[in-house]
């Protein structure tokens, strides 16, 4: 993996409370709140300026800025929420460039599991668990905020085990 291991360690104790958040807050209120987004990008902000060189933090802010603009394109075009949006943009300055090809890997993996998973539980009594949900209540809409935390933490936890 190209992210460092010590990047990946110090980011997680912050950004996996994170990731639980929006992926609840997602299947409960289908909505990735814009503190939960505000607070990834202060945690890059403050924890990456102490644990990464300047030339790679000034990078990784360059990649926030970019997948906002795309984000905000691809929400214009209905293709993605905009909460997904903003959050994958808040996401993309913990990622290594040349780590593009396994998080989408990781991200594909995950999105699969994730949907089977929701479909299951919202047809079978599992439901019951939490039927206040909004997600179940949908149609085909899919909370991404389960898919999309859930693969910043994964590759946050690769990144720290197996990281450069």
């Amino acid at each position: 993996m190209s992210v460092s291991a010590e990047s990946a360690f110090w980011f997680l104790p912050f950004v996996l409370p994170i990731c639980f958040y929006v992926a609840l807050t997602d299947l409960k209120d289908m909505r990735i709140t814009n503190q939960a987004v505000l607070l990834l990008v202060a945690v890059f902000l403050i924890v990456g300026l102490i644990v990464m060189p300047l030339s790679t933090y000034g990078t990784r802010l360059i990649q926030l800025g970019l997948v906002l603009i795309i984000g905000i394109v691809l929400n214009a075009a209905g293709a993605v929420g905009a909460g997904d949006a903003k959050f994958a943009a808040a996401a993309a300055p913990y990622v290594a460039v040349g780590d593009l090809r396994l998080l989408i890997a990781i991200f594909a993996a995950n999105l699969l599991a994730a949907f089977a998973t929701h479909r299951l539980a919202k047809y079978t009594p599992l439901r019951r668990i939490a039927p206040e949900w909004k997600s179940w209540n949908v149609g085909w809409k899919f909370p991404m905020g389960l898919s999309l935390g859930g693969t910043l933490a994964i590759y946050l936890i690769l990144g720290s085990m197996f990281g450069a």
